[in-house]
């Protein structure tokens, strides 16, 4: 049996990059301290996401790192033996990608860039391109951004693949349309959940998932950091306040004992399904 702590955080980071690194770095130590195995940061942790969702403004982006920046090399050097994931505004040329890295103190582990883009997001960063799970300390292990929780084809690939943890990063603010008064009752807090606790039923994994918490611009997100079992039970949250949600687990007895009868992955019909739209004629 062996057993590893995961841990989602909740929590405001916002423009100040160096108060956001100082912050992760708190909590990382605390985190150690308390023996986490996997600590999952929200998106955007360092220099904060967007104030607007449908119109970014061009002269309050978040500041865009190099992927060797000192920020990162300082997360490695404080990580040790523990797996974080933590989001960033990439610079690759002209480029800026929403990207998530995943690190320990041997350096960096894998890297996603947020595929999915909602509302005007492709107005301040580049788009992504692929999924792909890859080995951590505590198992193999994929990551989402965001959005990309919202369409099944992205955990999926990342099961296929191998991951039995799914990391998903969020700045996943209240609905700006339909805002409700509080933010249990908003349309998008019951969304979040839901996602989180489908993606990992549906294809039998841990799903540990950060979010931001505050408000930044026009956004008010939601928190609700969690960790979710392979059979979609919550086993640990935030809610909607700061903090951090924590379960101390068997990943590979508690999947394999998810799959025992009911295998998802190898039970798929894949002549049968449609990838794709097919053509429509008149």
């Amino acid at each position: 049996m062996t057993m590893v702590t995961l841990g989602a955080v909740a929590g405001h980071f916002g423009r100040d990059l160096e108060r956001g690194l100082d912050k992760a770095l708190g909590l990382l130590a605390a985190a150690a301290r308390d023996g986490v195995d996997l600590l999952v940061f929200p998106d955007a942790a360092l220099g904060g996401y967007l104030g607007d969702l449908r119109s970014p403004a061009p002269d309050d982006l978040p500041p865009a790192l190099a992927p060797d920046s000192p920020q990162l090399a300082a997360l490695i050097a404080a990580a040790g033996p523990v797996t974080v994931c933590i989001g960033y505004a990439e610079a690759a040329g002209d480029l800026r990608y929403n990207t998530a890295v995943c690190l320990s103190g041997d350096g960096v582990l894998g890297t996603h860039r947020k595929v999915h883009q909602p509302a005007g997001e492709h107005l301040a960063y580049a788009a992504g391109d692929a999924f792909g799970a890859f080995d951590t300390p505590v198992g193999r292990l994929g990551m989402l951004i965001d959005y990309d929780k919202t369409f099944p084809e992205s955990a999926r690939s990342l099961a296929l693949d191998g991951a039995n943890i799914i990391a998903a990063l969020s700045a996943w603010p209240a609905s700006v349309t339909d805002r409700a008064a509080r933010l249990p009752a908003d349309r998008q807090s019951r969304l979040f959940d839901l996602y989180d606790c489908a993606r990992a039923a549906e294809n039998q994994v841990f799903v540990v998932s950060s979010n931001q918490t505050g408000v930044q611009g026009e956004l008010r997100f939601l928190g609700q950091a969690k960790v979710v079992g392979p059979g979609g039970d919550i086993l640990a949250t935030t809610r909607s306040k700061g903090g951090l949600a924590v379960a101390t687990v068997d990943v590979e007895a508690e999947i394999v004992r998810a799959r025992r009868v009911l295998d998802h992955l190898a039970e798929r019909r894949n002549d049968t399904y449609l990838i794709e739209s097919p053509s429509r004629t008149r």
